[in-house]
């Protein structure tokens, strides 16, 4: 059956104005940290909550054939399963997750984690776009088909609770229903971001990670500085001297070879498409302060920068009193939680052990070096679009955002994503989101852009029949 565009956008508009705006708010409000910042996540029962939520709304629908379980391994995270009958020439997996990052300070007035503020076409809380929409978004690309009788594949959608800390309980459950999902022949996840909010954005890769926390110890003790200082060694400064085996603190290159990977030509070519289209928006996009600028102010490089070189940023710090707090004390030690972004296809269990090795060996003044590895996920780069694939793709586009298709590289990690890849090597794979500009996932001011949210939600509906179509064929 032929699609009515209009009545597609129009239903999908519908659904998100009716219903999903008011599970999205209610969503904010529950403070589901994952299980990376919330390790007594199961006894506070936030993340119950929204699994009742979600799938109480998700029963709701009518979607015919729908079936749900939310499925428990002992000691694990909980993970919402979804099977939705369709024809039996194809299966489309959809993802997403529902745990959140921690609340992280610097709110503007008005604004805070936990409580939802609706401003003109932003939902402001944490989640909402990273990616508590996922779900909502999936449902209602399928129900909008059904709702105009278009013939779909069997799709399967899964919601994971723990992505933000990693996705460690993620492979059980796919070992766990492994037979009930099949093969999927599309892979479709809603939990990247897109460069603009005027098109559709495929994310063509992302990067991994390697992370832990550094801690230089000189004392069993804190002692009056002005006592020790000039006597014992400042364990912040030998902090500075071990980061720059790593980095270069004038440049922010990463220094180690092991940690870069040849950057493949068709990843360039897209590279300098997405430079061309964005321009200063590359850099812009970002709250710097007055004055400041990024590390260069070539478009392509800082988009190679951010997606297929490595990048080493101080996410934490223990052993440092607040500033208001900090009397005159020489320190006995200063711990330093550290995040590397690494090249797509860059091992990241080998450069966390490379890390170890680089910070551990031969401690300045004999200071006790520690380096403990707490995360290490895979990059992802995607196999080349199935030629019906790049059709749909810009085809639902120009239909819903009335531009074409863009495709880009993210510097985000997804674990999902390497793991999927490695366990079906031949299914296509649909990467995108609506974390565009200002959006700011994982820091303060998180807003879900409503207009790109409904659009995409459409997108996603003309590729699962598409799909269809080209199995058919």
């Amino acid at each position: 059956m032929l699609m009515d565009q209009t009545a597609l956008q129009n239903h999908v508009n519908r659904l998100w104005d009716e219903s999903i705006v008011a599970e999205l708010i209610e969503y904010i409000r529950i403070p589901n940290k994952s299980v990376a910042f919330d390790p007594e996540w199961a006894a506070h029962g936030h993340m119950d909550r929204v699994v009742a939520r979600f799938t109480d709304w998700a029963r709701r629908q009518p979607i015919a054939g729908l079936k749900l379980e939310v499925v428990r391994l002992a000691g694990r995270t909980p993970l919402i399963f979804i099977d939705i009958p369709g024809d039996a020439r194809g299966t489309i997996l959809l993802y997403g997750h529902m745990d959140k990052q921690p609340e992280m300070a610097g709110w503007r007035a008005g604004l805070d984690p936990w409580t939802p503020v609706l401003e003109g076409d932003r939902l402001y809380g944490r989640g909402a776009a990273d990616d508590g929409y996922a779900m909502f978004a999936g449902l209602g690309a399928i129900g909008a088909l059904q709702a105009q009788g278009v013939a779909h594949a069997r799709c399967v959608m899964l919601i994971e609770a723990c992505e933000e800390s990693g996705s460690f309980d993620l492979p059980f459950y796919i070992d766990h229903l492994g037979d009930r999902i099949g093969r999927p022949d599309l892979v479709i996840a809603l939990d990247s971001g897109c460069a603009s909010y005027d098109q559709l954005w495929c994310t063509t890769s992302l990067r991994g990670l390697a992370g832990g926390t550094l801690t230089v110890a000189m004392l069993t003790e804190g002692v009056h500085s002005g006592d020790a200082g000039g006597i014992v060694p400042s364990t912040f400064r030998i902090a500075r001297q071990l980061l720059s085996r790593i980095e270069d603190e004038q440049t922010g290159r990463i220094l180690p070879l092991e940690f870069y990977t040849h950057i493949p030509d068709p990843r360039r070519t897209q590279a300098e498409a997405a430079a061309a289209a964005l321009g200063a928006v590359t850099w812009s996009r970002f709250p710097f302060v007055e004055g400041a600028s990024a590390l260069d102010d070539d478009p392509v490089e800082l988009i190679l920068n951010r997606t297929w070189r490595p990048a080493l940023e101080i996410v934490g710090a223990d052993g440092l009193p607040a500033a208001g707090n900090a009397g005159n004390v020489l320190r006995p030690q200063t711990t330093l939680k550290l995040s590397l972004r690494l090249p797509p296809d860059c091992d990241p269990r080998s450069a966390t052990e490379k890390m170890k090795s680089i910070l551990e060996a031969d401690p300045p003044h004999g200071a006790r070096v520690t380096f403990e590895s707490n995360w290490a996920a895979s990059g992802w780069d995607a196999p080349e679009l199935a030629p019906w694939l790049e059709r749909s793709l810009e085809q639902a586009s120009q239909s819903c955002f009335g531009k074409p298709a863009a495709y880009v590289g993210e510097g985000g990690t997804i674990p999902f994503m390497g793991m999927l890849g490695e366990r079906f090597p031949e299914a296509q794979f649909l990467i995108t989101g609506v974390l565009g500009p200002h959006s700011n996932a994982h820091g303060p001011n998180e807003f879900l852009n409503l207009p790109t949210a409904r659009r995409l939600t459409a997108c996603v509906a003309r590729v699962i029949a598409d799909q269809l179509v080209a199995t058919a064929r």
